[in-house]
């Protein structure tokens, strides 16, 4: 089942929209049918002691990580530095306006969905190294501009300004490892090509009902929330199904191609996409832990294949829309076998290390919108829709 997306350009202000197809990453997971059962209150948060065809779909050919191209922050491939794109600005204003469109009900599951352009690229990572520069692989960042080693929760929620639809409503940071052409060393720049793909470099779905999470059970995010998805040290294949995998990739063009753990070969001219699923399910108490993960937990799946899950663990027993960040690449006419995340630095087909962080920065009043208006009804508010007649731009 495929997802009408409408994306909002930016000829300087995302003023004129355009339809593209794009499709949900967990679009073949079951669809949950809302229920009337009320969210469960949660305790008060508190911050832990440690701070396309299926043609297309064939695993590409390991190239062997790059050699010295200059300086580099540790544990990643080495980067020809110059080559890293330049700043964005951002918006610094909240950017709302009237929609041109409407929510939908499909198969009764809340969904909403923002897009983001580059933000900037650097070595940094204030979850994994806070307060430590340059202390691992080239990351690129989204959403708040102004994220570094030393952010911090006041920081990320009161100032900067953001390259995600809404402006200063979203000032939350989105980072993924850099895409590395290894011929080169030079990073991918998702700046560069149309204005589309430019605006549209990561789409971040917030959908819930799958896995047993009834839609009008699901809350607001706490503010200060950060999560890590994925496992920068993997070097492997994921074990379990392609359905349960933190990080996937597929090719698109006019559809979405065969998921799978590592990059596939992706024809010129096609995106490659990389989908990062975050877990949904909050302890309730913790807003981060030691290993950024712990303090969330996934849904379950129910025993017979194709069945609604069991929901929430009784450990994590507070639902919160479930994240996917889907970061795409469009394919130059040399293709992408030399390409490989910052963090692939083992021997093997590239993609395996595919992870991605994320710090709630959202106006709280602002996503309670998306809460009462889409999830509570099991609606599609699509690309940018608050529900209420308004939408981000």
């Amino acid at each position: 089942m495929g997802w009408r997306i409408i994306a909002l350009l930016s000829a300087g202000a995302f003023l004129a929209a355009c339809t593209s197809a794009a499709t949900d990453s967990n679009e073949t997971t079951p669809p949950t049918t809302p229920s009337t059962t009320k969210a469960p209150a949660a305790p008060a948060p508190k911050i832990a002691a440690t701070p396309t065809p299926a043609a297309h779909a064939t695993t590409v050919p390991a190239p062997a990580p790059a050699g010295s191209i200059g300086g580099s922050g540790e544990n990643g491939l080495s980067v020809d530095e110059s080559a890293i794109p330049a700043p964005a600005t951002g918006f610094a204003t909240s950017r709302i306006t009237t929609a041109q469109y409407s929510p939908f009900s499909s198969d009764g599951v809340g969904a909403f969905r923002v897009n983001c352009y580059l933000s900037h690229m650097n070595f940094d990572d204030p979850l994994v190294f806070p307060g430590q520069v340059r202390a691992t692989h080239l990351h690129a960042f989204f959403g708040h501009t102004g994220i570094d080693a030393f952010s911090n929760n006041t920081s990320i929620n009161t100032t900067g300004t953001s390259t995600c639809t809404g402006g200063t409503e979203n000032r939350s940071a989105y980072w993924a490892p850099a895409m590395i052409d290894t011929a080169t060393g030079r990073p991918v720049n998702q700046s560069a090509g149309s204005e589309l793909d430019r605006v549209n470099a990561l789409q971040v779905y917030y959908k819930t009902g799958y896995r047993g999470v009834a839609s009008n059970t699901v809350r607001n995010f706490p503010a200060g929330l950060r999560i890590v998805a994925g496992d920068a040290r993997a070097s492997s294949s994921y074990g379990g199904s392609v359905n349960d995998s933190p990080a996937t990739y597929h090719c698109h063009s006019r559809g979405q191609g065969s998921r799978q753990t590592s990059f596939p070969n992706c024809a010129p001219g096609d995106l490659l996409v990389m989908s990062i699923m975050y877990p949904q399910c909050w302890d309730g108490v913790n807003l981060d832990s030691a290993d950024h993960k712990s303090h969330m937990a996934y849904g379950t799946w129910g025993p017979v294949s194709g069945q609604n899950g069991a929901g929430c663990p009784s450990t994590h027993p507070v639902p919160l829309p479930e994240i996917t960040q889907n970061y795409r690449f469009r394919i130059p006419a040399g293709g992408m076998a030399t390409w490989r995340l910052a963090s692939d630095t083992y021997n093997g087909p590239a993609g395996y290390s595919g992870h991605a962080d994320w710090w709630n920065g959202w106006n709280a009043a602002t996503f309670q919108r998306v809460v009462d208006n889409c999830y509570r009804g099991g609606l599609d508010c699509q690309m940018n829709l608050l529900g209420n007649g308004q939408a981000l731009n």
